[in-house]
C-alpha cells in the first residue's frame, strides 16, 4: 500500500513538472507578445533598487501562472476522468477530495486570481498611482480569501486548537478565527517580500512545499500531499527557468496565491506552529521590511540600504545569485531542522 502511495506522489510530480515545462513556452509566448513585462519603479522614491534592478525591466512578469495553473489543470483533470467520465485507470491519479484538497485548491486559485489581475494593472499602469491595487484594497480582497478559508476550518472541519510541539493541542476556541487570517495574510505578503531576485521565492517555497509534503505524508493524508507533489513538481519546472538570469517572474499571482496555500497546508497538517521555521526566509524578509518602516517612521532614516534584506545584501555588493543560493541554503537548513522537530515531537 506504501509503495502504491509513493507511486502516485512521485508519478504526480513528475506529471506536474512535465506539464508545466510544456505550457511554459506558450504562456512565455503570451507574455512577450502582449508585453506583460515588469514595472522598475524609477520616481526616485527607491534610488537603490531602480539603480539595482533598472536592466530587469520589461522583463515578463505573472509566470507563478505556470505553477498554480498546471495545479488547478491536473487537478480538475484527473477529477473529471475519474469521476465523470468514470474511465478506472485515472482514479489511482484522482487527488481532488472534499476533505484534504478541495479548501487548499479553492484558496490557491482564489488568491492567484486577485494577485493576477493586480499584476495587470500594474503592468498597464493602471489603478492606484498606475501600480495596481491600492494596498488596503489588497489586504481587503485577501482578507476576503482566508475569511472563507477561516469559516471552512471552523465551522467545517472542527478546527478550534492549534498544537505545540512537544506539548500537544490547545484549545483557543473562536480566537482560531483571527489567527487564521493571521497567518495566512501575513504568510501570503511574506512570500510576496521575498520574490525579489532570480529564483528566490521559488527555490525557498519548494522547500517548504516538501517538508510538509513529508509532514502530511507521515499524517496519512494520501491526497494531500499528492498536491504538494504537484506543486513541488511546477515549481521545479518553474526555477528551471526562474533562475539567475530569470526569462520571467512569479509574479504576485504566483507568491500571494502560494503563499496562501502554504499558510493553509500548515493548518491542515497542524503544523502551523512550525511554518516560522519551515519559511524561516519568508520571516526574515517580511521581518526587515517591517523594520525598515519602522525605522523610517520614528527615527526618519534606513535601517537598512534597502529592504527587504535580500536587497540590502545586494547593496553590499553580494551578486544576486549568491544571495539566492545561500537563501536556499538556509531554508534548507531551516526545512530539516523543522522535519526533526516534528518526528521527534510525534
Amino acid at each position: 500500500m506504501i509503495t502504491e502511495l509513493l507511486i502516485k506522489i512521485f508519478s504526480l510530480t513528475i506529471i506536474g513538472f512535465l506539464f508545466a515545462i510544456a505550457i511554459t513556452p506558450l504562456w512565455t509566448k503570451l507574455l512577450f507578445k502582449y508585453r506583460l513585462g515588469k514595472q522598475i519603479r524609477n520616481d526616485g522614491s527607491t534610488p537603490l533598487y531602480s539603480e539595482l534592478h533598472g536592466s530587469k525591466a520589461g522583463t515578463p512578469t505573472m509566470g507563478g501562472v505556470i505553477v498554480w495553473g498546471t495545479v488547478v489543470i491536473l487537478a480538475f483533470t484527473f477529477w473529471f476522468l475519474d469521476r465523470v467520465i468514470g474511465i478506472e485507470q485515472f482514479h489511482v491519479l484522482n487527488f481532488l477530495t472534499r476533505k484534504e484538497t478541495l479548501l487548499p485548491l479553492g484558496a490557491l486559485l482564489g488568491a492567484a486570481v486577485v494577485g493576477l489581475m493586480d499584476d495587470y494593472l500594474d503592468i498597464r499602469r493602471l489603478g492606484h498611482k498606475g501600480r495596481g491595487f491600492r494596498f488596503r484594497f489588497k489586504i481587503i480582497l485577501y482578507t476576503a480569501v482566508a475569511m472563507i478559508g477561516a469559516w471552512w476550518f471552523y465551522f467545517k472541519l472542527g478546527f478550534d486548537f492549534v498544537n505545540i510541539p512537544f506539548y500537544g493541542d490547545i484549545i483557543i476556541g473562536w480566537w482560531f478565527i483571527p489567527f487564521f487570517l493571521l497567518v495566512t495574510i501575513g504568510t501570503s505578503f511574506a512570500v510576496n517580500q521575498t520574490d525579489g531576485l532570480d529564483g528566490l521565492a521559488g527555490g525557498v517555497l519548494l522547500v517548504a512545499f516538501v517538508c510538509f509534503a513529508v509532514i502530511s505524508f507521515m499524517q496519512g493524508r494520501d491526497d494531500l500531499t499528492a498536491l504538494l507533489g504537484v506543486v513541488s513538481g511546477a515549481l521545479l519546472a518553474f526555477l528551471w527557468f526562474n533562475v539567475y538570469p530569470a526569462r520571467f517572474f512569479m509574479g504576485d499571482t504566483g507568491s500571494m496565491g502560494l503563499g496562501v496555500l502554504l499558510a493553509i497546508v500548515a493548518f491542515l497538517t497542524n503544523s502551523v506552529l512550525l511554518l516560522p521555521l519551515i519559511g524561516l526566509i519568508f520571516v526574515i524578509e517580511a521581518g526587515s521590511f517591517f523594520i525598515q518602516m519602522f525605522w523610517r517612521v520614528v527615527f526618519k532614516k534606513k535601517f537598512f540600504l534597502s529592504a527587504p534584506i535580500h536587497h540590502h545584501l545586494e547593496a553590499l555588493g553580494w551578486p544576486e545569485a549568491k544571495v539566492t543560493m545561500r537563501f536556499w541554503i538556509l531554508s534548507s537548513i531551516a526545512g530539516i531542522m523543522s522535519i526533526i522537530i516534528f518526528f521527534l515531537a510525534r
